[in-house]
């Protein structure tokens, strides 16, 4: 393909909101120059990218203020313009650490007008806490939006998958695969629940320290392993005790470095022990878990100690003590004699899936048309914010967030329709 044939992808965006850094980070090669200064990319700068094969031409425009003669000589927005006519896509940066300017708003204003497909990149979200505001960004009127760090590289994936989902594959080079990444897995719950003893089952090989003193496990031990074609990295955690009764420093650092290994996780898997009833504290654990928005399975180990208790029984027991994990699928397993262990494989990376799911803006809106919704709520549109956990914009024509109730219905009717099984799902509602 040459130059001319390929698909033109255009960054604009204010000054100092990143594009040089994005366009380098892209083009994996320092084209532009990258400084603090405002405007500092005067002229639009080139370069060819490609992603799973697909090439297209990358434009970095210089940082545009409309209606700002001073700052940004009109040749330079004449420039852009330039450009604009040309791309195929428009990535729309921002600076996701500030507020919206009316630059911003002024900037958006011109590339609707302009009618061509624009993604809101909103950048510098290096953070899942800062993951969260990207949606106020909602409100400049675009439907496609992905929180990205141009600098750290995160969100990269999803944003180019998604811009380049309709260019055509260059034949002679074979399109590569998206990089797959090892599934994090946290293996949490109270000590002595027979956690190390389920890791050495599914690693197969004595890597923790086992014994029947609750609390031996001091450290995390990292073990990974490929199953089915599936790169699994397991995080050992040491037992979770309350915290008013942790005397010991060792143990206070347990439930320290636990809650960072469920950070860090991508899925969890809480183990239970099917000799005892569910307690308050395995509901503290899930709940960091649920907080987090991690995906998670219920292990309940021990099984084959368990004596006469049913499935059912027991099932019904944790649905009721756990009811905010309705979503968690359950497995009964016994780490020691093996039971049930190889089954725990399939169910992480559906859950990593689910947890990772996309549903189109086209899809989610076809959904929203026919949920029945009586109540004195008008559902104007929805839309997909984030993954891990999936994270819906809902936007309504009220100003207040969702009652409790409605945002319910809400996740249980997106349950039924696109599954998400055993993973948390985020609603929040923005008024249109």
């Amino acid at each position: 393909m040459t130059d001319t044939a390929l698909p033109v992808v255009v960054i604009v965006g204010r000054p100092n909101v990143g594009k040089s850094t994005l366009f380098n980070a892209i083009i994996g090669q320092r084209r532009s120059i990258v400084g603090d200064e405002p405007g500092i990319t005067r002229d639009r700068i080139h370069g060819e990218g490609s992603y799973l094969g697909r090439p297209f031409v990358l434009i970095d425009t210089g940082g545009i203020i409309p209606n700002d003669a001073e700052m940004i000589p009109s040749e330079i927005l004449k420039q852009a313009r330039v450009a604009l006519e040309r791309a195929a896509q428009i990535i729309f940066l921002i600076d996701g650490r500030t507020e919206i300017t009316g630059a911003d708003r002024d900037l958006a204003k011109v590339l609707r007008k302009i009618g061509k497909p624009v993604t809101l990149a909103v950048n510098k979200i290096d953070s899942t806490v800062r993951e969260g505001l990207a949606h106020e960004f909602h409100s400049l009127g675009f439907a496609d939006l992905f929180p990205i760090s141009a600098e750290h590289r995160i969100g990269f994936d999803e944003l180019l998958e998604h811009v380049t989902a309709a260019f055509p594959v260059d034949a002679r080079e074979p399109a590569p695969q998206p990089e797959k990444r090892p599934i994090k897995v946290a293996i949490i719950g109270r000590p002595n629940v027979g956690k190390s003893t389920l890791l050495n089952t599914l690693v197969g090989e004595e890597r923790s320290i086992v014994s029947a003193v609750a609390g031996t496990t001091r450290d995390a031990v990292d073990q990974s392993l490929t199953h089915d074609g599936v790169e699994y990295v397991f995080v050992d955690t040491a037992g979770i005790r309350r915290k008013g009764k942790t005397k010991l420093m060792a143990e206070k650092m347990s439930v320290v470095m636990a809650r960072r290994h469920i950070r860090m996780a991508n899925v969890v898997l809480l183990v239970l022990d099917a000799t005892e009833k569910v307690q308050a504290l395995d509901a503290t654990i899930a709940g960091y878990a649920h907080e987090e928005g991690r995906a998670l399975i219920l292990c309940v180990n021990k099984w084959d100690a368990a004596g006469d208790k049913g499935k059912r029984k027991f099932t019904e027991e944790i649905r009721d003590e756990l009811k905010f994990l309705e979503y968690a699928p359950i497995a009964f397993v016994s780490a020691k004699t093996g039971a049930g262990v190889p089954g725990l494989f399939r169910m992480i990376s559906d859950a990593y899936e689910a947890a990772s799911k996309r549903v189109s803006t086209g899809d989610l809106n076809r959904f929203v048309a026919t949920l029945e919704f009586d109540r004195n709520m008008k559902i104007y549109y929805m839309t997909q914010g984030s993954v891990r956990p999936p994270t819906f914009v809902v936007f309504t024509d009220k100003a207040k967030d969702l009652h409790f109730s409605s945002e319910r219905f809400i996740i249980n009717q997106l349950r039924k329709r696109f599954g998400f099984e055993g993973t948390p799902i985020r609603i929040k509602a923005k008024r249109r």
